[in-house]
């Protein structure tokens, strides 16, 4: 990887994200884990149920980053391909394993309740380490940087926090906000006047409301150093108030 800090890009797949008959929550809790972790999310991607589709972007993306998480698809209907597509997109066979299968079979009473659609949930891509699921017992599985999971939340968190330990972080991306009550249009210019002369931290204005309606805008300062996050956000605070502002300041924990 170029980046020295470690990176990833999560995959989100499923037709019924895209068309909103499932609500996303897998993204939002896996940019947190992993930005707590030290690792870069540096992309979020909604793919659909489509083989040639999952196939063409985890090869992009797993050459690109450090590690790659994909949600979803990885259940025992026909429509769940993203572990028979991971497959293709390693050249290797998508074929059943022991070690999952019995796995599965340790939740179900006989082998007869092993159906077919539910031996899906046992068939990986051939040399893939399987992830451990305390949950529904139907495991995940990891080949090379990819880490495939499930789309249930709780059942991805799950996944998730059994490979967290394995996983490779930087230093920990703070975040110092500055709260404030000018409008972007108005501190744009000197706002990007201090991003020049701290190029190494990242800096976002976002505009929005208060609980009562009245205007506020927040502007967020990140980085992994500490003291320069403290001095960007006290240059941005008294920016604001050189303007006619009220700016309060909210440190990293």
């Amino acid at each position: 990887m170029a980046d020295s800090v470690p990176t990833a890009c999560v995959l989100i797949i499923g037709n019924e994200i895209l068309s909103g008959r499932t609500k996303d929550t897998n993204s939002g809790w896996l940019a947190e884990r992993l930005t707590g972790l030290g690792v870069r999310l540096k992309e979020i991607r909604v793919i659909p149920d489509d083989s040639a589709t999952i196939v063409s972007v985890v090869n992009e993306v797993r050459a690109k980053y450090s590690y790659v998480f994909t949600c979803g698809g990885i259940g025992p209907t026909h429509d769940d391909i993203t572990a028979e597509s991971i497959a293709k997109a390693f050249g290797v066979p998508w074929e059943l394993n022991d070690a999952a299968r019995a796995i599965l079979r340790s939740n179900y009473k006989s082998d007869d309740e092993l159906t077919p659609a539910r031996l899906r949930m046992a068939t990986i891509p051939h040399g893939a380490e399987l992830i451990a699921n305390p949950i529904s017992k139907a495991p995940g599985f990891k080949i090379d940087n990819v880490y495939t999971m499930a789309g249930v939340p709780r059942i991805m968190q799950a996944m998730f926090e059994g490979v967290a330990s394995g996983l490779k972080g930087g230093p920990v991306l703070l975040a110092h906000s500055v709260v404030g009550n000018v409008a972007e249009g108005r501190i744009g210019d000197a706002l990007a006047a201090i991003q020049a002369r701290y190029a190494d931290l990242e800096i976002g204005s976002y505009p929005g409301q208060r609980p009562d309606g009245t205007f506020r805008n927040v502007v967020v300062v990140r980085g992994v150093d500490r003291i320069k996050l403290a001095d960007a956000a006290g240059e941005i605070a008294a920016m604001i108030r050189s303007l006619g502002g009220i700016a309060s300041d909210e440190p990293p924990a």
